[in-house]
C-alpha cells in the first residue's frame, strides 16, 4: 500500500540535518521531475540523441559524443561556474583524423594552462570530462579515456610535413603553408620550438656569346637556425652550436611561412636575380646575392649582397667586386661573403657560403670554389645546406666546385650548352656561374636553389 503527502515545505523540527528515507532504502526522484540544491553527482546527462558534428557550444550538465568523420569540430565551453561539468566523447573514433578542439569561454583556464587556451583532442576513442574548480585552475580534467591529454603538457601543432624524433615532432616546409598551434605548452621551458630557416640562393652569372672572362658563383640562401637549449640538444649547425638558446616562443594561433624560391639566371651580360627570403615568426633569412656575369661593364660584372653574397664577374677590364655576405646583418651570421673576380687571367669569384667566404683564385690557376655550407641535424639525420655557387674561369681549371650544402658547379658553357647548373632545390644553394669562350650565344648563369623552413619542438 503507498501513501502521498503533499507539502509545500519539509524541514527540520530540530538541528540542522533533515534525513530521507532509511537504512537499506533508496529515496527516487519521480520520472520527468527535476531537482536543484542538491548539487550534482560527478556525472553529466549524455545527448544520445543529439549527435554533434558541427561547432557548438557545450551546455553544463550535459555530455556530448561528436562525430569528426566530416572534419574537425570545436566544442566551446560554458562560462565557468563552480562545479559545472561536461563531457565529451569521440563517436566514430576519428579524433585521430579531424580533431575536436576544446576551447574556454573568454579567458577561462583548462588544467591550469593559459588562459583562453584550447585543448585538442587527437587520439582515436579519446574522451574527456571536465570539472569548473576556480579561476586558478579552470576547468579540471577528472576523468579520461586512457589518453595523454594534449595540449596542457605540450605543443600541439600542424602544417607541413610532420615527423617524429624520439620525444620530439618536426615540421617541415617545402612551400608556403601555416604553422598552427592549437595549445600551447604550460611549461615555459617547453613552451618554444627550434627552428632552421633557409632563403633561396642566388643566381649564377652568365656571359656573353664567344667570350672569355669569368662569371661569379650566386650566394648561397641565408641560413638561421635556433635550439632549444637544454630542453633540446640535437647537433645544430656551427653558427649557434655554442649558442645561448634562441628558440622562438609561441603561442596559440597560426603562424604563416615563407619559403624563398632560388634567383633566376639571366642571359649575359644582364645580371640574375637575388634569391627570395623565408619566413616564420620573427625570423627572416635573406635571400643570397646573385654571382657577377662576363659583361663589358662594372656594374653587371658587380656581385650582388645578400644572406650570402655572391661572387664577382669579369666587368670590361675592371675587376667585378664580390657581394657581401650576412645583409641586413643579424646574430649570429647568416653567411659571408662573395669572392671578388681575379685578373689576370679572368677569373670569376666563387659565391659565399653560410661556412665560409666563396673562394679566392690565385693567379697561378686556381679555381673559385662556393663558401661552404653548414651541417644541422635539426631532422635527426645530419643535413649540409646554404653552400654557394662555383664560378667559371677562362683558364684551366675552369669550373670551381659548389660548395657542401646544394651550391652548384661552375660550366664551361661550350656550345650547345646554354644554361648553368642549378642549385639543389631546398638547400638555398647558389647557382653556378658559366662562360661562353666557344659558344655564339650568350649563356645563362645557374638558378639558386630554394630554401626550406623547418620547426622542431618537444610533443611528449
Amino acid at each position: 500500500m503507498t501513501s502521498t503527502i503533499k507539502v509545500n515545505t519539509v524541514t527540520t523540527e530540530s538541528g540542522s540535518t533533515l534525513t530521507l528515507g532509511g537504512c537499506g532504502k533508496t529515496v527516487a526522484l519521480a520520472s520527468g521531475a527535476s531537482q536543484t540544491g542538491f548539487g550534482r553527482t560527478g556525472t553529466v546527462n549524455w545527448q544520445t540523441g543529439d549527435i554533434k558534428t558541427a561547432n557548438f557550444t557545450a551546455v553544463n550538465g550535459q555530455g556530448f559524443f561528436v562525430d569528426t568523420n566530416g572534419g574537425a569540430v570545436t566544442a566551446n565551453l560554458p562560462a565557468g561556474t563552480a562545479g559545472a561539468i561536461v563531457s565529451f566523447q569521440d563517436y566514430r573514433n576519428t579524433f585521430d583524423t579531424n580533431a575536436l578542439t576544446i576551447d574556454p569561454n573568454g579567458t577561462d583556464k583548462i588544467n591550469g594552462g593559459t588562459a583562453g587556451g584550447p585543448i585538442a583532442l587527437t587520439n582515436e576513442g579519446e574522451g574527456i570530462t571536465l570539472v569548473y574548480i576556480d579561476s586558478t585552475i579552470g576547468w579540471r580534467s577528472i576523468q579520461d579515456n586512457d589518453f595523454a591529454l594534449q595540449g596542457t603538457d605540450f605543443i600541439v601543432a600542424s602544417g607541413g610535413t610532420e615527423t617524429e624524433c624520439g620525444n620530439f615532432k618536426i615540421h617541415t616546409f617545402t612551400g608556403p603553408g601555416s604553422f598552427i598551434v592549437t595549445s600551447a605548452s604550460q611549461t615555459a621551458a617547453e613552451n618554444t620550438v627550434g627552428y632552421q630557416v633557409v632563403a633561396g640562393g642566388g643566381a649564377g652569372g652568365g656571359s656573353l656569346a664567344n667570350t672569355t672572362g669569368g662569371a661569379g658563383g650566386g650566394g648561397a640562401g641565408g641560413f638561421r637556425e635556433g635550439r632549444n637549449a637544454p630542453v633540446d640538444n640535437f647537433t645544430a649547425s656551427p653558427l649557434v652550436a655554442n649558442a645561448p638558446t634562441n628558440a622562438v616562443t609561441i603561442s596559440v594561433g597560426t603562424f604563416p611561412i615563407v619559403v624563398g624560391a632560388g634567383g633566376s639566371g639571366v642571359a649575359g651580360p644582364a645580371k640574375g636575380s637575388n634569391g627570395s627570403n623565408s619566413t616564420f615568426s620573427t625570423i627572416t633569412a635573406t635571400g643570397g646575392g646573385a654571382g657577377g656575369t662576363r659583361s663589358p661593364s662594372a656594374p653587371e660584372g658587380d656581385a650582388s649582397d645578400g644572406g650570402s653574397g655572391g661572387g664577382g664577374g669579369y666587368g670590361s677590364s675592371s675587376s667585378g667586386d664580390g657581394g657581401s655576405g650576412n645583409t641586413p646583418p643579424v646574430t649570429p651570421s647568416q653567411g659571408n661573403d662573395g669572392a671578388n673576380f681575379a685578373s689576370p687571367p679572368n677569373r670569376g669569384g666563387g659565391g659565399g657560403g653560410a661556412g665560409s667566404a666563396g673562394g679566392t683564385a690565385s693567379s697561378e690557376g686556381g679555381v673559385q670554389d662556393g663558401g661552404d655550407g653548414v651541417a644541422s641535424s635539426i631532422t635527426g639525420s645530419s643535413v649540409s645546406r646554404s653552400g654557394g655557387g662555383g664560378a667559371f674561369n677562362s683558364s684551366t681549371p675552369n669550373m670551381g666546385t659548389g660548395g657542401p650544402g646544394g651550391g652548384a658547379n661552375g660550366a664551361p658553357g661550350a656550345s650547345p650548352t646554354p644554361v648553368g647548373n642549378p642549385g639543389t632545390v631546398n638547400t638555398g644553394g647558389g647557382g653556378g656561374g658559366i662562360g661562353a669562350p666557344s659558344n655564339p650565344s650568350p649563356t645563362t648563369g645557374g638558378n639558386g636553389g630554394s630554401g626550406i623552413v623547418i620547426i622542431r619542438y618537444k610533443f611528449q
